[in-house]
């Protein structure tokens, strides 16, 4: 494998990698502590 090869499949890695930290960071940050739904908490004002 020449150090082009190398570097392209590094790249790949590398990109699947942070696509899946991004997608994961997102997820994470539609739910509070006790994993319930941000947007679909009721606030406590209201009850």
């Amino acid at each position: 494998m020449s150090f082009g090869d190398i570097v392209y499949i590094f790249a790949a890695l590398l990109f699947a990698y942070m696509t899946f930290v991004i997608v994961r960071n997102n997820f994470r940050s539609k739910f509070d502590d006790e994993w319930r739904r941000k947007d679909l908490k009721e606030d406590e004002e209201e009850l």
